[in-house]
This record gives C-alpha cells, structure tokens and sequence, in this order.
C-alpha cells in the first residue's frame, strides 16, 4: 500500500504535468463515468489529501482517485511510450498539448464536484503531511480505542492520515513495541514519540526518491549507513538493533515485520 509520501509526490508529478494546461484528451475507463469528457477544461491542480488523490478542473468537477495496493499514475511526455502496465490496466488517460498522464490498475476513480470532496476524504484524520496537520488531535485518536493493536491504530486513516505498511512496521520497532500490542498499554511518552517520530519520517522522505526510515536523521544515517529500514522487507536478516533474525507474518495479504527480542508484546 503507497504511503503518504508516495501519495504526494505522485500529486505533485500530475500537478507539474498537467496544471494549468487545456485537456485536449480525456479518458476514464470506469464504466460509471466511461461518457464523461473533461476535454477543453483547464487543469487547475493536483493535490493529495492523505492517500488520496483529487485533480480539480475548471468548472467546480475534481477527479478523485486512490491508489491502495497496486495503483499508479504515471506521467509521459507527447510521442513518449507509455510504461506501467497492460492497456487492459488503465483506467484513465488525461492530456495536455505537452504531457499525458495515465492511470494504471487504480481502484478506486470517480469524478464529483469540488464542492463534493469532502465526501471522500472529510473523514480523514490530521494529514502528516498536509497543512491541517495536528499532533495533539492525532494522538487522542490512536487512543481513543486502548484495546485496539497498535498497528491497526496507525493504518487507520481516521485517526491521522499517511501511513502505510512500511511505515506501520517501521514505527513500531522505533517504539520497540510489536504491532499487536493493544494501544491502550503503550507508554504515554512512547505514544506522544510515536506520532511525533511518523511526522518525522514522511516529512524526511517528502523528497526522496528511495524511502529511508534509518536514514531520516543525520545521527541514524552515520549510525546505518547501509540500511534503508529497520525491519520491512528483512525476513531472516540479523535486526540492525540486536542481530536477531526479523520475522515476518501476513494477513490478507499485508505482511508484517518485527523483531521478536527488540518488540515487546503479543506476536502475530
């Protein structure tokens, strides 16, 4: 699933790409909105609002669209061959005089009226990386429930929106606590950190074109330099903390990773 920084800088790509310009192609492979023709509106921006995506046109109409696991927008230059998927994959094509954007395998595509968005992402907690971000209402949301993992308090975007698996994984060996440990039982220092060390990490990898969760700090980039992140995606490789192998379990197809001796709490 693509974090909040993926999110953003794919907006930021559609809005360099496609903002300001006149639509000469449009193009939504969905059958709910396959009549609808933007063609001839004026791209006003792209924008992420925390895994979402809305593209404004003149006219009051937005495109929103949500990446989840497999989804992309890619964007190409006029005459440059297009590359991210099988044709049968797109499902929209939007283009300018000077760039095309396609989206590949997007799951969820809708068009509706600017006046509407709220509709689709009003229920969003405090956005890591938007301009609404709000350390103190972020954290009564993850505790709101005590008895709720930690994990699943992070991945829910109501309580503060952005974060994805890696990042999920990632805060909770930071806060040596394993994903499934009730939220509730985490010390409150460890719980105002948790949020506080989330903001820092995607505000870190905002720009990045490779995630980096050790190196989000000058002291954690001398201190592994070699490593990209602690736990995600090392199953069986030596924990960077106390060389115990990192252990991974998947379920509905999210894999989770920890180190059994740096993370306490329940395991999966």
């Amino acid at each position: 699933m693509p974090e909040g920084d993926t999110v953003l800088q794919t907006a930021r790509r559609l809005d360099s790409a496609l903002g300001g310009g006149l639509l000469t192609v449009s193009d939504l492979r969905v059958p709910r909105f396959a009549t609808a023709d933007l063609t001839g509106r004026t791209v006003l921006d792209a924008t992420a609002r925390g895994k979402h995506l809305l593209t404004r046109f003149e006219g009051g109409l937005t495109l929103h669209s949500h990446l989840r696991m497999e989804g992309a927008w890619r964007v190409f230059d006029q005459g440059e061959r297009w590359r991210g998927g099988a044709a049968h994959q797109i499902r929209a094509v939007l283009a300018t005089a000077e760039h095309t954007a396609v989206g590949y395998r997007l799951p969820v595509l809708e068009l509706l009226r600017t006046e509407d968005e709220e509709q689709v992402v009003g229920h969003l907690g405090p956005d890591l990386l938007g301009p609404d971000w709000d350390p103190d209402t972020a954290l009564r949301n993850l505790l709101s429930d005590p008895a709720r993992r930690v994990g699943d308090a992070l991945l829910d975007q109501r309580n503060l929106a952005g974060i994805g698996n890696v990042y999920m994984c990632e805060l909770c060996f930071m806060a040596r606590a394993t994903p499934w440990l009730p939220v509730g039982e985490l010390p409150p220092a460890i719980a105002t950190r948790l949020v506080s060390t989330a903001k820092q990490l995607l505000e870190a990898n905002r720009d990045r074109s490779v995630r980096t969760t050790t190196g989000a700090t000058a002291v954690m980039s001398r201190r592994f330099p070699r490593e990209r992140l602690f736990v995600y995606g090392r199953l069986g490789r030596p924990c960077l903390r106390c060389r115990t192998p990192v252990r991974k379990v998947v379920h509905d197809t999210r894999p989770t990773y920890w180190c059994p001796h740096c993370q306490s709490g329940p395991t999966g």
